[in-house]
C-alpha cells in the first residue's frame, strides 16, 4: 500500500515562540482525521513561518 500525502494549502506567516503550539495541538486533535500540519521557517526571512496543511 502506497501512502502520498497531498499538500491542502501553504501560507507565510510572522514567526512567533508559540506557533509550534497551535501545530502539535492540530496534529494531536485532526490525526484520525487524515490531516497533518507542518511549520518550517522561510528560508528567505528569518522572521517568516511557513505554515501547511497535509491530506495523509
Amino acid at each position: 500500500m502506497e501512502n502520498k500525502i497531498e499538500t491542502l494549502s501553504t501560507v507565510k506567516i510572522k514567526k512567533t515562540d508559540d506557533l509550534y503550539k497551535v501545530v502539535d495541538t492540530l496534529n494531536r486533535t485532526l490525526k484520525e482525521d487524515n490531516l497533518m500540519f507542518g511549520m518550517a521557517l522561510d528560508d528567505d526571512d528569518a522572521e517568516t513561518a511557513v505554515f501547511t496543511i497535509y491530506r495523509t
